[in-house]
This record gives C-alpha cells, structure tokens and sequence, in this order.
C-alpha cells in the first residue's frame, strides 16, 4: 500500500509518549499510529476496553478484599 506523509500538532507530551510507546513496541511512529488507527476503527480497542470493564466488574469484590486486607495488614519493623 501506498505511503502518505502526514503532518500534525499535538502537544509536546503527547508527541513524547507516543515516541516512547512506539519505541516500547518496537515500531516507528508511523507504524504506530497505523496501529491504533487500525484498532480504533476495527473496534478492537473498544471491545478490549468493554471486556476489561465486565472483569473489573464482575471481580471488583476480590480487589476490594485484597486491597482491605493490604491496608489492614500489620507491618512488622526492625529496629
């Protein structure tokens, strides 16, 4: 497929975290943004969004507990 230059403002943060994100991925920025272009527009991220909400929902008592008992959990201290 044919390749087409894009120019485009965004603010310095955000141009910084995509840089490091494709870096992370191990892709360019182009190639980065050609995938979350793609995921966005198939609905892959939205399902993926939709399925991590269910679980958080569906499990949200087991966080809770986990999270209870870590604050309520004495610390020992050494001296």
């Amino acid at each position: 497929m044919a390749k087409t230059q894009l120019g485009a403002r965004v603010d310095q943060d955000v141009a910084e975290v995509a840089k490091q994100r494709a870096a992370d991925l191990g892709l360019s920025v182009g190639d980065y943004l050609t995938r979350l272009v793609q995921e966005d527009s198939s609905g892959l991220r939205s399902r993926a969004v939709d399925a991590a909400a269910r679980f958080l929902a569906e499990h949200q008592d087991v966080f809770d507990e986990a999270e209870d008992a870590q604050n309520t959990t004495p610390v020992a201290r050494v001296a």
